[in-house]
Order: structure tokens, then C-alpha cells, then sequence
């Protein structure tokens, strides 16, 4: 009887699946129609004469598809498009925000569901899908809804000898045979509850009028409920309740589940007979055949989970001793490498400091010839003055002696002053952030030139401001590369008319000192200035430079945190910008010369 009652469950199943969703894939269609998407685009103000293209759109679509009705609505669940729109009773205008398929629909969802509409009251099976704008990134604009009949699934209802019925989710009724059951409840719900479903769903009509109180669960697989003769449609002197079979089944795609009834009185002498006669049996043979293969069960089970931890526990310690070797050795590597770069850049910065003192070793040959010009005068001066003195001492004219050893110890310490600075900048010295003063800065490797300034009648103009600029560096290495850029202005303006040198400081964004190093020699050129700074470029003429004066020098200053820009002068020339840290407190300035 199970499988007869299968049976017609399949088959009145796949009859009601063919008859609801023959008309899913419409709204798709709907969602294409460049009449709707323009309807829905315009404003509500706007609407007016775009909706006859969109209602005779509607209508020719479902003239061909024999459906009851296609309409579409708006993001407030307003209908402004119907294919029923030349009935008097048609849907347009009818506000359907409260139903569910529309909620889930302006959300993005495609929905379905069985509904009474307010406008007819006529029971049908709506699919509704979103429309979204592609100009608008995809946004819903409407929600296009094809309400689908379920008139032929009525009829074959009623043509059902044995009772049937359609339960959504809600446990209503919707269709049934006896049709008495339409929108009884399978139990006894609360008049609130039935109130909300019926305003919801189905326009107000009265439901759970009749309960059937009856439970299917378990009915997938087939389950006894009791139906009583009232509600079964007997005739005749018969009272009480009588079992019946119930067969369900969950509908594709939907919330419905469809329950067939069949009479169990065919069968229930049948049944106790068989029933009786081999239950004793049946139970003793099952509880024996349970218990040995529980047993075989539990030791089969405890043999595969020893044997699986084991091979578990060898894989892991496989993988622990791989992966400990892989680490030791990457350490390894990684040391070494660590061993071989800190080596080659305590050789770097060894080669770095030893091209910083040659370079000013070099300078100070340069400077060579104009020192012992200073030098030499004093030195005249000082042996003049201590023959005299001498003299004046074995005449006894003691004060004119020490007046002229006087003038000995001022020109010592003018000697002194001449020596100081270029004792201070040969030094060999490490590296050593402070605060340094800018200008003082500038001003020590001014000294240095003093003698080639003069002698070429080079200009100097100076800006700093009124307020002294403090950067973060070491002194001596900001002085070597002032002192290379001030060597190579000099080289670059040796055959212009015009020689004038300035120096010009302010403060940059970021917590920075800018200062500008321009002269108003030959320049540089577009390729010159792509490679000015690789090792080994120089402008010069051969012989007369490495290259590596402003490689040097730019390393120098990248130490410190700042950098050395190259550019042409706006009025001709070359122009060189030292960017330097600021000190981060207020220091003690370290002299810079």
C-alpha cells in the first residue's frame, strides 16, 4: 500500500510542478524589455506616458503564454505595469509591498510563492525576480512578478477518490480533496498568527476554520495518522476516528509539501495477523544479529583508529625531522649571508672613509700653495720682529721690546687661526651625529677656499635667514662635501665671465634643511645629469677627477638621513640641494670649524 500511495504521490507531484512552474523562467524575459527598463528609469512624475508601451508588452506576453497575469513593480511595491490592464479590475495601482515575494524580490532574491491577491481574490503561485539597471551598477530598479494559475491543479484535485492535500510551510491548507480542508490547518494555531498569514497571504480570508490535527512528521517515509469522520466526508452510521497512511513529499522548489491518504482497513487484519505470528521471532533474530554486529563493529573500529594513530604519529615525526632540518640549514644559510653582508659593508664603509680622507688630502694639496702664501708673511713678520727685539733688549729699551713680542703672539695666533681649521678638517675621525649650525658650516669650508675665491674673483652671497638652521649630521662630513661641491663650482666657472657662487638655506617640508649650492659655470646637459651621480662620471677632463666626489658625497649625506639633488640653475650654471635632518632637540651646536 506504501508504494501505491508513492506512486500517486509522484505522480500528482510532477502534474503540480509542471502546472506552477511552467511560467518561472518569464520574468527574465520581463527584466529584458527596454519598454519596462525605461518605465522603471523615469521618475514617478515621468511614468505616465511610458506605461501604455509597457502594458501592451506585458499583455502580448501573456496572450502567448496563456497565463493569468504579469505585472511589474516598483522599489515601493507599487504596480505600474500589468498585463490585465485592460480589465476593470485590473492590478494597476495596487500596492503588494506586503507580500513576501516582493520583500525578498527588492532584495535581491528571486522569490516564489502562493498568495490570494486583494484585487480579484483569486489564488495563485507568483514568481517574482529583480530587475536591476546595468547603468547604474547593477542596482534593483523594480521587481518583475508573473502570477502563475493553479486552476487545472485544482480540478485534478477534486477528481481524487482517496484524500489529498497542498500544506505550505505555514501549515495551511491549500489545496485538498475533500475541498472542505481548503485552508484548515494541520494544527491548531492562535487567531493572531492566522490573522498576520491571512493579511499577508491571502487578502483576509478566513483560515483554520477547520483543524486537522493531525502530525506529519515523519510522513517522507509514510506514517499512521488518525482523520476523523467528520472531516473524511463519510456517510452512514460509522463515528470515531479511523487510521489512515499518509504519504509526503516536499515540492522542487517551493515550501510545499503534498500528503496522499490512504484507507489502512484493507490491510489491518492483515496486518496484525502477520504481525503476531512473527514478531517473536523477527525481535529475537534482530536483537541477536544487532548485537553480534554492534560487537563486530566496536572492535573493527578500535583496530582502524589504533592503526591510524600510529601511521599519524610516524608521519608526524617524519615531518618534524624534516622540517628541523630544513630549518637548520636555512639558518645556517641565512647566517652566513648575514656574516658575508656585514663584512662587505664594514669593507665599504672602511673604503667609503678612506676615499673621504684622500679626497681631503687632496684638497689640502690644492690649498697648498695658498697656505704657505698665508704662512709665509707672518712667519717674515715674527723673524723681523724678534731680531729687533732682541735688539732693543741688549740696548736696555725694554718697552719697545715687548711691544714688537707683542706683535709676535698676535701674528702666532693669527698663524694658529690659519692652522685650526685645516687641522680640523684633515682629521680622521668616525662618523658622529650632533647638531652642527648651517651656516657655520658653510662658512668653515669658505676658509678652506679663501686663497682660489680671491684668486679667481670668485663672488660668495649667502641667505640663511634670521633664525639659525640646525642640522642633525656630523660636522666634519657635512664640511667634505661642501668643500667638493665648492671645488667644483670653482672648476666649472673658470672660463665664464661672470663667477659668482651662493648659498641660500631654508627650512623644506618634512622636518627638513634645504640647501641650495648654485654657481653660474657651464652646467650640465640632459645626459650628464641621468649619470652624474654613478662612480667614475665626471665632466672634467681626463686627469683631472675620478668621479666620485658627489657619489661620495651623496652617500654621505644618505647616512645622515638626508640626500644631494642635482638640477640646472634658473639663470645658468648648476644647482646642487643638500636636504638635511633637523636636530631633533636644541642641542649644543658643534662648532664646524
Amino acid at each position: 500500500m506504501r508504494w501505491e500511495s508513492s506512486h500517486q504521490l509522484d505522480i500528482l507531484a510532477a502534474a503540480i510542478d509542471s502546472e506552477v512552474t511552467r511560467h518561472a523562467s518569464i520574468p527574465s524575459a520581463v527584466e529584458l524589455n527596454p519598454e519596462v527598463l525605461a518605465l522603471l528609469r523615469a521618475p514617478e512624475g515621468g511614468q505616465t506616458g511610458l506605461r501604455p508601451a509597457a502594458n501592451r508588452f506585458l499583455q502580448k506576453l501573456n496572450d502567448n503564454l496563456g497565463g493569468p497575469a504579469i505585472f511589474v513593480l516598483d522599489t515601493q511595491g507599487k504596480v505600474i505595469a500589468s498585463s490585465d490592464w485592460i480589465f476593470s479590475d485590473n492590478l494597476l495601482g495596487s500596492d503588494l509591498s506586503y507580500m513576501p515575494f516582493f520583500r525578498d524580490a527588492v532584495a535581491g532574491t528571486p522569490a516564489r510563492h502562493y498568495a490570494v491577491d486583494k484585487v480579484r481574490h483569486e489564488a495563485g503561485y507568483f514568481f517574482a525576480k529583480p530587475i536591476r539597471d546595468e547603468n547604474e551598477e547593477w542596482r534593483v530598479i523594480g521587481v518583475a512578478v508573473v502570477k502563475s494559475s493553479i486552476r487545472e491543479s485544482e480540478r485534478r484535485w477534486l477528481s481524487q477518490e482517496a484524500p489529498a492535500l497542498i500544506v505550505d510551510n505555514n501549515g495551511v491548507v491549500l489545496l485538498a480533496s475533500p475541498p472542505e480542508w481548503r485552508y484548515a490547518t494541520l494544527q491548531a494555531q492562535s487567531h493572531e498568527t492566522l490573522e498576520k498569514i491571512s493579511r499577508d497571504q491571502f487578502a483576509g480570508l478566513p483560515l483554520g476554520e477547520v483543524s486537522l490535527d493531525i502530525d506529519l512528521a515523519g510522513a517522507d517515509d509514510g506514517a499512521v495518522v488518525s482523520l476523523p469522520r467528520h472531516l473524511r466526508g463519510d456517510v452512514g452510521p460509522q463515528t470515531g476516528a479511523r487510521p489512515f497512511l499518509a504519504v509526503a513529499r516536499n515540492l522542487p522548489d517551493t515550501a510545499w509539501r503534498i500528503v496522499v491518504f490512504s484507507d489502512l482497513r484493507p490491510v489491518a487484519m492483515q496486518a496484525g495477523t502477520h504481525a503476531a505470528l512473527a514478531a517473536a521471532a523477527i525481535g529475537c533474530l534482530m536483537l541477536g544479529l544487532l548485537y553480534l554486529n554492534q560487537r563486530r563493529r566496536l572492535a573493527k573500529g578500535r583496530e582502524e583508529a589504533r592503526a591510524m594513530l600510529e601511521q599519524a604519529n610516524r608521519e608526524l615525526e617524519q615531518k618534524v625531522e624534516a622540517r628541523t632540518a630544513d630549518l637548520s640549514d636555512a639558518v645556517s644559510r641565512l647566517q652566513s649571508e648575514v656574516a658575508e653582508r656585514q663584512r662587505a659593508e664594514q669593507t665599504l664603509r672602511a673604503a667609503q672613509d678612506e676615499l673621504v680622507q684622500a679626497a681631503k688630502l687632496a684638497v689640502l694639496g690644492q690649498m697648498a700653495t695658498g697656505i704657505t702664501h698665508e704662512m709665509s708673511q707672518p712667519l717674515g713678520a715674527i723673524q723681523t720682529l724678534s731680531a729687533n727685539a732682541a735688539e732693543f733688549m741688549r740696548r736696555g729699551d725694554a718697552a719697545t721690546a715687548e711691544k714688537n713680542l707683542a706683535i709676535v703672539g698676535q701674528l702666532a695666533e693669527q698663524m694658529g687661526g690659519i692652522i685650526g681649521p685645516l687641522k680640523t678638517f684633515a682629521r680622521k675621525s668616525p662618523a658622529v651625529p650632533s647638531a652642527v649650525d648651517v651656516a657655520r658650516a658653510v662658512d668653515a669650508a669658505l676658509f678652506l677656499f679663501d686663497q682660489r675665491l680671491r684668486k679667481h674673483n670668485v663672488v660668495v652671497d649667502k641667505d640663511f635667514g634670521s633664525e639659525p638652521l640646525i642640522a642633525w649630521c656630523d660636522a666634519n662630513r657635512l664640511q667634505q662635501v661642501l668643500v667638493n661641491l665648492i671645488g667644483n663650482a670653482i672648476d666649472a666657472m673658470a672660463d665664464s665671465a661672470q663667477r659668482r657662487l651662493q648659498f641660500v638655506a631654508s627650512r623644506s617640508s618634512g622636518q627638513r634643511i634645504a640647501l641650495f649650492v648654485s654657481d653660474t659655470g657651464s652646467g650640465f646637459d640632459d645626459a650628464a645629469l641621468a649619470r652624474l651621480f654613478e662612480p667614475f662620471f665626471t665632466t672634467k677632463q681626463p686627469g683631472e677627477g675620478l668621479g666620485l666626489g658627489l657619489t661620495i658625497s651623496r652617500d654621505i649625506l644618505r647616512d645622515f638621513g638626508g640626500d644631494l639633488l642635482a638640477a640646472p640653475a634658473p639663470e645658468g650654471g648648476a644647482r646642487f640641494t643638500i636636504l638635511l635632518p633637523t636636530a631633533p632637540m636644541a642641542p649644543p651646536v658643534e662648532e664646524a670649524a
